[in-house]
């Protein structure tokens, strides 16, 4: 699917605006707070239900309005697409597609695939697991909507268990009915952890290929470091024998939830040791191997959006990156005419003008 076209009101800083867009790159320029990431933030808002930049939905109206929307219009070879948003001040988003209202929220998912970079992004080496495995669930959830539906009854059945730990300080009234919360995480546990690992084993050649066109040769290894458990009853037996430490602690301490990445660039552990340079290249190469995942499961590329990137990379970078993603639609948000490429949009205080 590519973008066509995307209509704003009273989101943001916007409030009134439209803007068809090219099948190739589109170079949104502007000086700092003008409106080219709340632009991009509307894409990402409407293809993935949420926003990258706040779980506060109230903070995407303008300033003063009670209600907005996000309109996007797509299509590919065989089909268009609309998916609509409606933001309502102290309700909840009405969100639309082809114009019927759809009640579950991943539903949106998949139905325009992206895939999102900016500087901020280099938490996803940086940072804490909990980076990693978003990245595991967007793209997963992304191609495959079971997985989407599969994560949320674990982390319901996770909490539940939790609940339970911390209920008593009886620890014989927990045993009475922890069993029930172990066989109901295990049947989900089990399915997370596997489309982890499959997912991680599938993106890290990729990964790979990407970070060696990118920096010139250095090699990337990526791999899941989650369970391992063969069946449900080995782990439903990982929970009992944690039970003891679970109780002290009030929480669970064996399961995906817990899940991690590894990443390695020459055989040195990149969150800890590798430079700026090469973790926000690595970061880059995980995200322009997202492209090739989705491909492989879809057929078609996902739109790729590149936040202020540019200023961050050296020419030869730069333009080793360009030739990478000169295969989808890309998005490209800058302060620099000189980066620009393809349709150049110009953004001034939520105005648009193409050029």
């Amino acid at each position: 699917m590519k973008i066509a076209s995307l209509k704003l009101e009273n989101f943001r800083n916007y409030s009134n605006a439209q803007i068809m867009f090219s099948p190739g790159v589109n170079s949104l320029v502007g000086k700092n707070a003008q409106g080219k990431t709340n632009l991009i933030e509307a894409i990402y808002f409407a293809c993935i239900g949420k926003s990258f930049r706040t779980s506060k939905e109230k903070e995407l109206l303008s300033w003063g309005k009670d209600a907005g929307s996000v309109t996007l219009q797509a299509s590919n070879q065989i089909r268009n697409k609309e998916i609509k948003v409606i933001l309502q001040k102290g309700c909840k988003k009405i969100v639309r597609m082809d114009g019927i209202n759809i009640r579950r929220i991943g539903d949106v998912l998949g139905e325009v695939p992206i895939v999102f970079f900016s500087p901020d992004e280099l938490k996803l080496v940086k940072d804490s697991p909990e980076e990693r495995r978003r990245f595991m669930n967007i793209d997963i959830s992304q191609t495959n909507k079971k997985y989407f539906y599969l994560l949320s009854r674990y982390e319901k059945i996770l909490d539940n268990r939790n609940k339970l730990l911390k209920s008593t300080t009886n620890k014989e009234v927990i045993l009475e009915t922890v069993d029930i919360w172990n066989r109901a995480i295990a049947s989900a546990g089990i399915k997370i952890a596997k489309e982890r690992a499959e997912f991680i084993k599938k993106i890290a050649p990729y990964a790979d290929m990407a970070n060696k066109f990118i920096s010139n040769g250095e090699n990337l290894v990526v791999e899941y470091n989650g369970i391992k458990v063969e069946s449900e009853e080995e782990y439903i037996s990982k929970l009992e024998k944690s039970f003891e430490k679970d109780f002290k602690l009030g929480y669970t301490t064996f399961g995906p939830h817990r899940d991690d990445i590894d990443i390695y660039l020459n055989g040195v552990e990149v969150k800890n040791f590798g430079s700026q340079g090469q973790q926000r290249t690595a970061a880059l190469a995980l995200k322009l191997a997202e492209l090739e995942i989705i491909k492989e499961k879809t057929g078609e590329y996902p739109v790729l959006i590149l936040d202020d990137v540019f200023s961050e990379l050296d020419a030869g970078r730069r333009q080793r990156l360009l030739k990478f993603t000169s295969r989808c639609q890309t998005f490209i948000t800058t302060t620099d005419e000189s980066f620009c490429e393809g349709k150049i949009i110009k953004i001034q205080n939520g105005k648009l003008e193409n050029n």
